[in-house]
């Protein structure tokens, strides 16, 4: 897609399991159940990552550089010292966009052909 780097296409298409980690991270830092509540209240239920899922795709996001683990807690008082929480970093900000307009052309091309709702 024009206007993304050739690193941030390199990442695309997005593992639907990634970009939901990344749409979690985007509004706040989690911890690795956070992230498994989130994806499954944002998506009505209609993703629920296992424990194994989500620990293999945030082992590959650490590599990647999409986000980084954070020693900063929340309620340190309130939190268990073993959880570990995770934040999105630039890259896998700009690899969500890129994801999120990919998908937008998809939507807009099944539109056109008269495969999805709405104006083509």
């Amino acid at each position: 897609m024009r206007g993304e780097s050739d690193e941030v296409r390199s990442f695309l298409p997005l593992p639907l399991a990634t970009f939901h980690i990344l749409l979690a991270l985007a509004e706040e830092d989690r911890h690795g159940y956070g992230i498994i509540l989130d994806v499954a209240a944002r998506t009505d239920g209609a993703l629920r990552l296992s424990a194994g899922t989500l620990y293999r795709s945030i082992q590959r996001m650490l590599e990647d550089g999409l986000i980084v683990e954070v020693r900063d807690r929340p309620a340190p008082e309130l939190d268990d010292e073993r959880r570990r929480y995770y934040r999105i970093m630039p890259k896998g900000s700009a690899v969500a966009r890129a994801e999120a307009r990919r998908l937008a052309e998809l939507v807009k091309l099944a539109r056109a052909a008269g495969l999805a709702p709405g104006k083509a």
